[in-house]
């Protein structure tokens, strides 16, 4: 049984800082979610706690948030990201053939990261280039007309 290591108090200060910056603003709950995901790397379990309590919500509240926006990762991704867009698009322009492809060569699932830690792959649905379609977004820069071959090259697999 895998048991996981209680948040470091620096941590749990960490997200109380960024609570006490943010809790100003109107509809505080996204800046704060992207200040957690930029400072951990994603948003870890146990800051859902405090974020749910100084915002007045549910867990469940924000839990659907997190899910919601696919900007929001629950655990750290790869150096790479590879974002594929989902949308009709791009699917009936080789998309659905292209992430199956991508997706094999890797060896992972939607939202998996490789063993090595290097790659993540996630979906997401429409990056705006539906003209250029299939699209992907690789770490941050979007590619229309984009093949397995040439995502694959650009993340070195």
């Amino acid at each position: 049984m895998t048991t996981k290591a209680a948040p470091r108090a620096a941590d749990l200060e960490g997200i109380s800082a960024i609570i006490a910056d943010h809790s100003d603003l109107e509809g505080p709950l996204l800046p704060i979610l992207h200040a957690v995901q930029a400072s951990f790397g994603h948003v870890p379990a146990f800051a859902h706690a405090p974020i749910a309590e100084a915002l007045n919500i549910t867990r469940a509240e924000l839990h659907g948030v997190v899910s919601f926006y696919h900007d929001f990762r629950d655990k750290p991704a790869g150096v790479h990201v590879v974002r594929i867009c989902r949308a009709e698009a791009c699917q009936a322009m080789g998309g659905a053939a292209m992430s199956e492809a991508v997706l094999a060569q890797l060896g992972l699932d939607w939202h998996g990261t490789t063993r090595d830690g290097r790659i993540t792959v996630e979906p997401v649905y429409c990056l705006g280039l539906c003209a250029c379609a299939p699209a992907a977004m690789v770490d941050g820069k979007a590619k229309g007309r984009a093949t397995a071959d040439a995502i694959l090259l650009e993340v070195g697999a």
